[in-house]
């Protein structure tokens, strides 16, 4: 296996593109990144997709000692409903899965050997999680090493792009990175390890999927091909050949129902997504992972249900010490879930605006997640920094003292629960250097890892009993000038926030499925074949 050749005309171009995507939806001051300007709610696409003809298995959501159950539970704590909201007669639905405006471009495709009560044969299922069940797309001649499945991510680009306009491509992928941590995690949940595969090419995870079929989506939105990944209680050896061909070759039903009558094409969007697809497998990469003692086995599986993205904050709790460190913590990179899911050592790291930290002074601070690119970027700071170190456990250093609240405002465009909350951050990432060695592929990668940080975000903030929100609006470059940093060499690629959540008290809550208020699980089967 080689990584594409930096030097390559082809892989230069495909570099140029991505920095000229980058770049070109950037929010300035002065102007931000192109798209509509208004929302157009005729053309608001329907946030699930379904396959009309594809016969429909649901899925038990409560742990029992069955494959069947165990798929239900996991995707149900990563992927699934957690709760309904309703104001009046709007009525929307909220996910164990964060995602960019409530948007949920990410679709996921499970593959299977056969598995009792679900499917007699290996097929290609896709994941409902309106109805929390699986809709058996394809039949497969091949098989899967027991108790072993594969879950395959692609994005719909329409979704976010209806609200967002070119700047859509990067929120894409942080939900991609989002999936990638949730589900990582709910395996852990009940005993099994995720990982992504990086030897699969995005034309193998389009065919696995079944989304490169022109036939099955006639006037519905096509799927971008993201990731795969493989599930199951170890590291079983898959014949991937042996996989797409039987995908390719295989019995498809079901045809992907059309989510919105009305379309605006982004071609910024089809050019950087083109640019950024995997041809060659990845080489393989050491990874050095630091052990960090904790006291913590994984999550509680609550916490994947809980999970909310706050709109506001209080502006006046404050946080522990302890609990600010925890969260920190965290956030460096182990060989535990969600980070054993990833191939690539960290290329994102952190500035922090901290306003209300017990025993920790408001200030700005610098959090790096690995030592060689961390140390890159500190020689990159352009300003004199003080460089206190902080927690003696992580690589935190304290940049500068005083209130940063107004700061964290400006830099997140202007959006008050940057400053409110206990703490804020942007997510810096190493990017020329990483695209130079791993190829414009890697751009996604990027903010899969920006994603992933922050799902561990939402369930630390969950932990603390405190709440976080993604931020994906931000001015690019001026949250480069607060460190001095120029050119494309660091780069900054998602906010979040944590604090005390201020509750809408005009909502109302319902279960995320009917079956819940009963104290029931859906059984049986719909949509026969």
């Amino acid at each position: 296996m080689s990584a594409p050749r930096p030097d390559n005309p082809r892989t230069l171009q495909q570099l140029a593109q991505v920095r000229a995507y980058h770049d070109g939806t950037k929010h300035r001051f002065d102007r931000y990144a192109r798209s509509l300007g208004y929302l157009d709610w005729a053309s608001q696409p329907d946030p699930f997709r379904s396959f009309a003809g594809s016969p429909l298995a649901l899925l038990p959501p409560h742990p029992e000692s069955t494959t069947r159950s165990q798929i239900g539970v996991m995707l149900r704590r990563s992927l699934g409903l957690t709760a309904w909201k309703v104001f009046r007669a709007s009525r929307w639905s909220l996910r164990a899965n964060p995602s960019s405006g409530n948007l949920h471009p990410t679709e996921a495709y499970v593959v299977s050997g056969p598995i009792e009560g679900l499917c007699a044969q290996a097929s290609v299922h896709h994941y409902a999680a309106d109805r929390h069940g699986l809709e058996q797309r394809c039949l497969l001649d091949a098989g899967l090493p027991p108790e072993t499945f594969l879950i395959a991510l692609t994005s719909i680009h329409w979704r976010e792009s209806w609200k967002y306009g070119e700047r859509a491509f990067r929120y894409c992928q942080h939900d991609v990175g989002h999936a990638i941590a949730a589900i990582a995690l709910a395996a852990e949940s009940v005993g099994w390890r995720a990982r992504l595969l990086p030897d699969w090419s995005s034309a193998d995870i389009a065919s696995i999927a079944g989304v490169d079929r022109d036939a099955d989506f006639v006037d519905a939105e096509r799927e971008e091909p993201a990731c795969i990944m493989v599930v199951g209680p170890d590291d079983p050896v898959l014949d991937r050949d042996a996989l797409v061909r039987a995908a390719r070759n295989g019995r498809w039903v079901g045809r992907a129902s059309q989510l919105s009558e009305d379309h605006v094409e982004w071609t910024f969007i089809d050019e950087v997504a083109t640019a950024t697809r995997r041809s060659e497998p990845v080489p393989p990469v050491e990874i050095a992972l630091r052990d960090i003692v904790s006291d913590e086995a994984g999550y509680p599986p609550q916490l994947f249900l809980q999970r909310r993205s706050a709109v506001a904050f209080d502006g006046r709790s404050s946080l522990s010490r302890a609990a600010f460190l925890g969260i920190i913590r965290a956030l460096v990179a182990t060989p535990s879930p969600p980070w054993s899911a990833l191939w690539w050592t960290p290329r994102i790291h952190l500035v922090l605006f901290v306003h209300r930290v017990d025993d920790v002074e408001p200030g700005l601070y610098l959090l790096t997640r690995e030592h060689e690119s961390g140390a890159r970027l500190v020689s990159a700071l352009g300003r004199d920094f003080l460089l206190q170190p902080v927690d003696e456990m992580t690589l935190l250093v304290r940049l500068a003292r005083g209130d940063c609240r107004q700061l964290a405002r400006r830099v997140s465009c202007d959006q008050d629960i940057a400053a409110d909350g206990f703490f804020s951050l942007g997510m810096i990432a190493d990017f020329d250097g990483s695209l130079t060695e791993h190829g414009p592929a890697f751009y996604r990668q990027l903010f899969w890892e920006a994603g992933v940080v922050g799902q561990v975000l939402y369930l630390e903030a969950e932990s603390a009993g405190a709440r976080g929100t993604g931020i994906g609006c931000f001015f690019d470059d001026p949250v480069h000038d607060v460190l001095g940093l120029s050119g494309h060499a660091f780069q900054s690629l998602y906010h979040f926030a944590i604090g005390l959540p201020i509750e809408d008290a005009r909502l109302s809550t319902e279960p995320g499925y009917v079956w819940e208020s009963l104290n029931l699980g859906p059984v049986g089967r719909s949509n026969p074949p």
